[in-house]
């Protein structure tokens, strides 16, 4: 086809004036005229007549006309072939037999359908999967954040819990929600799949996230979390492992990112205390629930966690106060901030040496506030 882009562009133009469907017309088709000094690219003859019938195994019969069809370009004017010549010989020759894509897709295949005929390949089974919409039901695009499988690893989500929300959600098994691998393999059906497009739900993800964290086995978890302590550069051979980090924190958090940012008081120590935690926990109250805690840990020869909880007990006992006002106190000594898994384990992972120079740090607090005040 000898056709210019001027040429292309005025033949789009016209028809659409007159109300059609804008498509090459052919004009090249049949010529043997060829002008020996121009650009060309080659086009596919596609039959003038007959429908293609798509037998989708999840939008069944679909039926396109040849008359909707032109002239498809399958090499362009540097001779390199375009890509639904290129994605057809490929399938032919690797002997695919079934291509599931995306719907956005489905106007390629008749085209390609008859390309195979032409030389004279076997057609594969076409399966078309619905588009995966944002959470504002347009379609995901990299405007709506992370649509990459690389980039939800660095958000901080596990494979296993990426894989169940994906398959989940353009295909169903009654009303189960979560599947292991296998299961998927076992119980997974095209025909199971749905027509209609998906909107992606984020927090339903979050939500399998937690679930995956919190079910699967620690060390499976410390896996996968051992590229995010990497990433975020935390040195942890002074603190817990990190399958006791996932056994304590799993719970609390939405992600494995998350994770690690909010347990770096494991691992690091810490010259300021959060601002509205101390305001709030390390008053002149605090001074002496602390000081009691301070010594009774430092008697301690067990450091456990049920002789941790025993010593903040009696503290509690000793000065008739509610646990709220020792263990907040010394929750935030320790971690610096108002928010960690249950006192006791917290002490014991983080040890007896850290936590008790950490109290003395927040008493040295106390005193100075006190004294500014």
């Amino acid at each position: 086809c000898f056709c210019t882009v001027e040429e292309l562009d005025a033949m789009r133009e016209a028809q659409m004036a007159a109300g059609e469907k804008p498509k090459y017309n052919g004009m090249w088709r049949d010529r043997t005229d060829h002008p020996a000094d121009k650009p060309y690219v080659i086009r596919f003859k596609n039959p003038l007549d007959g429908v293609v019938v798509i037998d989708d195994m999840i939008k069944g019969r679909i039926e396109i006309a040849n008359a909707e069809l032109d002239d498809l370009v399958i090499a362009r004017s540097d001779g390199t072939p375009t890509y639904n010549l290129t994605v057809v010989v490929d399938d032919w020759k690797m002997g695919i037999t079934h291509v599931i894509r995306g719907d956005d897709h489905v106007n390629n295949t008749p085209r390609q359908m008859n390309i195979l005929a032409a030389l004279g390949a076997e057609i594969p089974k076409y399966a078309h999967v619905p588009m995966i919409l944002g959470d504002d039901g347009k379609r995901l695009s990299k405007r709506h954040g992370a649509v990459g499988v690389m980039q939800y690893r660095d958000n901080g989500f596990l494979p296993q819990a990426l894989i169940n929300y994906l398959v989940r959600l353009g295909w169903s098994h009654g009303d189960q929600e979560i599947f292991s691998l296998d299961e998927l393999v076992q119980l997974f059906d095209l025909s199971s799949c749905n027509r209609a497009p998906s909107a992606f739900n984020t927090d339903k993800l979050i939500w399998l996230n937690q679930h995956y964290m919190k079910t699967l086995p620690a060390q499976d978890v410390a896996s996968h979390l051992a590229w995010h302590v990497a990433e975020q550069k935390l040195d942890i051979s002074t603190g817990p492992s990190l399958a006791q980090l996932v056994q304590v924190q799993a719970e609390r958090v939405k992600t494995l990112k998350e994770m690690v940012e909010v347990s770096r008081y494991f691992y690091e120590d810490f010259s300021e205390f959060e601002t509205s935690a101390a305001a709030k926990h390390l008053t002149a109250a605090a001074a002496e629930p602390l000081a009691l805690l301070l010594a009774k840990l430092t008697s301690l020869s067990d450091w456990s966690a049920e002789q941790i909880q025993s010593q903040i007990k009696d503290t509690a006992a000793e000065l008739n106060l509610g646990m709220g006002k020792v263990g907040m106190p010394l929750r935030v000594a320790v971690t610096g901030g108002g928010n960690s898994p249950a006192l006791d384990v917290t002490l014991t992972l983080i040890g007896k040496a850290r936590c008790l120079a950490r109290i003395e740090m927040a008493l040295a607090y106390i005193r100075q506030h006190t004294a500014s005040a």
